[in-house]
């Protein structure tokens, strides 16, 4: 699949300070774009403002081409968002909660493909266990399981790696370089120093300016 996300002249103020001006910035298949920058500098904003969250800002977005506004729909479609928080439901089992990303996504699925979407990320033997019992890290991964069940070609991800331990960060690495090679997306934050990819492209936001580098 081709498809592509772009924002022409993205400007955000909050508090009678910019956050970003003039921001132009393409997300294409087979992409993992990291948005850099020091708290406050409004990295999740822009994340939400690109997952079509937040409408206050300046500037226009597209999809595959198109005003966003036309195509809100089939953008939605193909997107997975994770925020910074897990988003998971504590009274809720994993399998529970997945299900409930599953209805929340538009899909039923199996219970099947849900206990192997766990025993991807490590969480075989929880699987009926209130998440409310299970540790910040295991949260996390219930929250990354979305990633293995729920098929969507551009990933929106806060902060994924927030909590995890270091088998799982390198578990999730090989995960997002491996969605790109099948020709998915990835528009991340993180503090975690990521290695080294072709894949990898990053743009540092910080006192109003936008920055582009490469690796």
């Amino acid at each position: 699949m081709t498809f592509r996300l772009e924002a022409r002249r993205l400007a955000c103020e909050r508090d009678d300070r910019w956050l970003f001006r003039d921001l132009d910035l393409a997300v294409e298949a087979g992409e993992i774009v990291r948005i850099e920058g020091p708290n406050g500098s409004g990295k999740t904003t822009l994340l939400k403002i690109l997952s079509g969250q937040l409408a206050d800002y300046q500037g226009e977005l597209f999809w595959c081409g198109a005003p966003m506004r036309q195509v809100r729909g089939d953008f939605l479609a193909n997107l997975l968002y994770m925020g910074h928080a897990p988003g998971v439901k504590a009274a809720l089992s994993p399998l529970e909660n997945l299900a409930w990303y599953q209805a929340l996504a538009g899909e039923v699925g199996s219970e099947a493909a849900r206990m192997a979407a766990l025993a991807a990320v490590g969480l075989s033997g929880f699987e009926d266990i209130p998440a409310a019992q299970l540790s910040a890290g295991q949260q996390r991964r219930i929250a990354l399981a979305r990633l293995e069940l729920i098929e969507r070609p551009m990933w929106v991800l806060d902060e994924p790696f927030t909590a995890i331990d270091r088998d799982g960060v390198a578990e999730l690495e090989q995960r997002l370089l491996a969605h790109a090679r099948r020709g998915g997306s990835v528009l991340l934050t993180t503090h975690h120093d990521l290695a080294p990819l072709g894949e990898l492209r990053r743009i540092r936001l910080g006192r109003g300016a936008v920055h582009h580098a490469g690796q």
